[in-house]
């Protein structure tokens, strides 16, 4: 079959751009394409150049996408254009779907039988529980262990080294050695997870030439959609493959790739041409989605990344369309605007954001006033994260102020200065007398004068929280009764607070709020679409999908983006992602984006969106942003302030006071207070929050 009868069969429009790329000769092949260019319809299409002008076998051809889902639809989509007998004989799989026959293929070679693959999260679960409370001796909240498994996962994809996986120590958790007990533990049960299923796949492809020579010929031509999503370990095989005969064709956008917590690995775009012999890049630049204005804008604000190929993306469509700056006082102000916009609205519309919790207090307000939504991820983390469960303990203790299980939760959390075993044993008082925990701690004529009045100042906000409004008394837990402080000494982000302020607005006392806070984990959990035109969605969920109108929640900075600093490698390549998850964002509207401007909370991404000149500061060091909640560079350097540090040394700590240095190991300090308590520190996160000094 000739190209033009191929094309006139294929009976699909293509641009100039699209056929270059369908057509592209053999050889190693990077298709760069822009949001809304048609990627998918020109794979698909590739694949079937490749069978019927180019004499390929369907069986020779191995085509590797990010989803099993993904994978699905695209063997559809070939089968709807080029018949059920060719797309029978192709392959469309995962990349780990294609690590399993490797592993098959080994074990069948050498007799050899792989670890059990862990296919139930339970499993993963439960083991990464134990061993945090193991190496912590505090039981993780459904947040926390997901948090783990990203890192797990993530150290994984990237063959991360003992010295490397250190780094994401922190004080509060020793994360190299619950990563290392978890590997020993999956080792000892003869289990693998998902990511090891890669690495073991890859160790086969690069230690038996025998197993590398059988797929090699196997798959003769390689195509991969949604390159940017990409692990490094992932590319690292694709590129093991597609090495003999270099038939590579690849499909993505770096700047698309907002998936760097699992891993994802755009620089592999970026050397594209170093690690492929004869390698060419080719351009699909045009939107075919969005109005003229959003796809000018959108390209203009991707340029200020650095690490990213040159491109210009351009609109098919008219000069039309919209972005509406929406200007509000306060963050609660969006939730109103968009109740008030969408509520009737027949249009297809998205409100997105970075993080799950943005939307809470929307779902809140539409769950209340009966307006229909679909919700794109039922994510309740929220609900089981320590801010909000500490806030809700501790308003349930001052309901129950003779809960002895519910006091020992939060008597650190809230500045009383009484040892363990001193709070231990005012609930056991507490319990024989049959008073209050409160009162029983007062009956001690041994704490100091200082924790008496922190105790009888405990007494007094129970009182105001019991009869207040709710959110007054989430003021008083923060102030009063010293919780802020506590955060201060987390790495927790405050927005919890913030939204859980918003919830409480609304109700008229401290036990309706508490069950409002269940009903709304109820609702999202148990949430199914119902088909009407609003929905709510992660701009992650959202990634690929399309509306006609397009609100984007939360933009300011502190928020999204959380941070920025352009110190070093990392810290640009971390802050050019959430670029890229905003531009993703943006680039899900067809007709209009609102984004909200928030007084007294500015934002460089609208800023760069729209043009207005950014809020760079000259420093010595260099370029710098001032953004959100960066911290000041402390006074003195760490070593310095480490070489200070002994044993036996007095110090005093802004949270904890005055007490003495017990042992010094590395980064770690451990500490004997003057209440008794003692506490492993980080010297760190101590110096760089200037949280000590010597006596």
């Amino acid at each position: 079959m000739t190209n033009g009868q191929f094309f006139e069969k294929l009976n699909i429009p293509l641009n100039e751009q699209q056929r270059k790329a369908v057509i592209a000769d053999n050889g190693s092949v990077l298709v760069l394409a822009v949001p809304g260019s048609g990627k998918t319809t020109v794979l698909v299409a590739r694949l079937g150049y490749l069978i019927l002008c180019r004499g390929v076998l369907p069986e020779d051809i191995l085509t590797m996408t990010y989803t099993v889902s993904a994978a699905g639809d695209m063997r559809e989509r070939f089968r709807n254009l080029f018949g059920s007998e060719l797309a029978d004989k192709m392959e469309f799989r995962t990349i780990n779907g294609v690590c399993v026959k490797i592993i098959m293929y080994f074990e069948k070679l050498t007799g050899r039988k792989a670890f059990d693959l862990i296919t139930d999260e339970k499993t993963s679960t439960a083991l990464l529980s134990k061993i945090y409370n193991e190496c912590t001796r505090e039981y993780p909240d459904e947040l926390s262990i997901k948090e783990l498994k990203k890192l797990i996962a993530y150290c994984k994809n990237m063959l991360l080294s003992e010295e490397e996986i250190k780094e994401f120590d922190r004080y509060d958790l020793p994360f190299s050695t619950i990563y290392n007990k978890y590997k020993e533990a999956l080792h000892e049960q003869k289990l693998m997870d998902y990511d090891d299923q890669l690495v073991y796949a890859y160790t086969i492809l690069t230690g038996y030439k025998e197993v590398l020579d059988h797929f090699q010929n196997k798959y003769k031509y390689i195509c991969v959609d949604e390159a940017q999503d990409t692990s490094k370990i992932q590319h690292m095989i694709t590129q093991k493959l597609a090495g003999k005969h270099q038939n590579l064709f690849m499909v993505g956008d770096e700047d698309q790739s907002i998936y760097g917590f699992r891993a994802a690995y755009p620089e592999a775009m970026l050397e594209f041409e170093n690690n492929y012999k004869n390698a060419s890049v080719l351009l699909m630049e045009k939107n075919y989605r969005s109005c003229r204005s959003i796809v000018d804008s959108a390209d203009k604000f991707i340029k200020n990344n650095k690490l990213r190929h040159d491109k210009n993306m351009v609109s098919t469509r008219p000069l039309g369309g919209m972005i509406c700056e929406i200007n509000i006082k306060s963050p609660r102000e969006q939730y109103k605007y968009i109740f008030n916009s969408v509520k009737d609205s027949p249009e297809q519309t998205a409100v997105l954001y970075r993080n799950n919790e943005s939307a809470i207090p929307l779902i809140d307000l539409l769950e209340k006033n009966g307006v229909q939504y679909n919700l794109n991820n039922t994510e309740t983390a929220f609900f089981s994260n320590r801010i909000v469960r500490d806030i809700t303990n501790i308003i349930k203790f001052c309901s129950d102020t003779k809960n002895a299980d519910l006091f020992m939760l939060v008597y650190s959390k809230i500045n009383l200065y009484v040892s363990k075993e001193i709070a231990e044993y005012a609930c056991f008082f507490a319990k024989i007398n049959n008073c209050s925990i409160v009162e029983a701690l007062l009956c001690n004529d041994k704490l100091p004068k200082f924790c008496i009045q922190k105790i009888k100042n405990l007494k007094a906000s129970i009182r105001h929280i019991i009869t207040g409004k709710p959110k007054d008394a989430i003021k008083i837990i923060c102030e009063d009764m010293g919780y802020a402080d506590y955060i201060k000494l987390s790495p927790i982000k405050s927005k919890k607070l913030e939204i859980l302020n918003m919830i409480a607005e609304d109700e008229p006392d401290i036990l309706h709020f508490l069950e409002r806070i269940n009903k709304l984990e109820q609702i999202i959990k148990a949430k199914k679409p119902c088909g009407a035109p609003l929905t709510l969605s992660t701009i992650h969920s959202a990634k690929g999908l399309e509306y006609d109108n397009v609100y984007l929640l939360d933009i300011y900075d502190g928020v999204f983006p959380e941070k920025i600093s352009v110190s070093n490698t990392n810290d640009l390549k971390e802050y050019e992602e959430e670029r890229r998850i905003f531009y993703v964002g943006i680039t899900r509207a067809k007709n209009a984006l609102n984004i909200f401007s928030i007084k007294n909370n500015p934002s460089v991404f609208i800023d760069e969106l729209l043009q207005r000149d950014d809020r760079r500061k000259k420093s010595k060091g260099g370029s710098t942003l001032s953004v959100g909640n960066n911290k000041p560079i402390p006074t003195q350097t760490f070593a310095a302030f480490s070489e200070k540090l002994a044993t036996d040394k007095k110090i005093k700590h802004k949270t904890f006071g005055e007490g003495i240095i017990k042992e010094k190991s590395g980064d770690i300090i451990t500490v004997e207070f003057a209440n008794g308590n003692v506490k492993k520190l980080s010297l760190k996160f101590l110096c760089n929050n200037d949280l000590i000094t010597l006596i």
